[in-house]
């Protein structure tokens, strides 16, 4: 599971103190929701250490993926993967939840049948690409070859 730990600090990055995140949710840690949408970051006065940050994203980890494995579609496409890409569907669904991944059927589709020229198109054209470019540009492509990402 290290690597993808990397893949997430990478992507989420760190923060020790409460922020909004660009959805408008509190948030803490490595992209770690703790309140509703909207509620004031002045409410979250407090801060965790980086050490803390990792336990919790790795029982985070843990627990996303039992939950998505348990969805046909998702642990079908994910028996396709190497770890490469299997990481890269967890963090699509660490970002999005398990629910935004699930709407990715036609990806999904390919991946289970490792098309992966097809996967990389159907995850491009997404409102999660549109949204996030860049990460869904490098997840794409790290889907496409099989290979890890150089940055993580």
């Amino acid at each position: 599971m290290s690597s993808i730990i990397a893949l997430i600090e990478y992507e989420e990055g760190w923060r020790e103190k409460p922020y909004l995140c660009s959805e408008g949710y509190p948030t803490i840690g490595y992209g770690f929701k703790i309140g509703p949408k909207g509620a004031p970051i002045n409410l979250y006065q407090f801060e965790i250490s980086q050490s803390v940050g990792r336990l919790w994203l790795n029982e985070i980890l843990a627990d996303l993926q039992e939950k998505a494995f348990a969805h046909t579609e998702i642990r079908t496409a994910v028996a396709a993967c190497n770890d490469a890409r299997k990481a890269v569907l967890i963090s699509m669904a660490y970002q999005m939840g398990i629910s935004g991944l699930l709407k990715f059927r036609k990806a999904l589709k390919a991946i289970a049948d490792q098309r992966w020229s097809d996967g990389k198109t159907e995850m491009l054209d997404s409102r999660w690409a549109r949204q996030t470019k860049k990460r869904a540009l490098r997840h794409a492509n790290q889907m496409l070859s099989g290979v890890w990402f150089d940055g993580y």
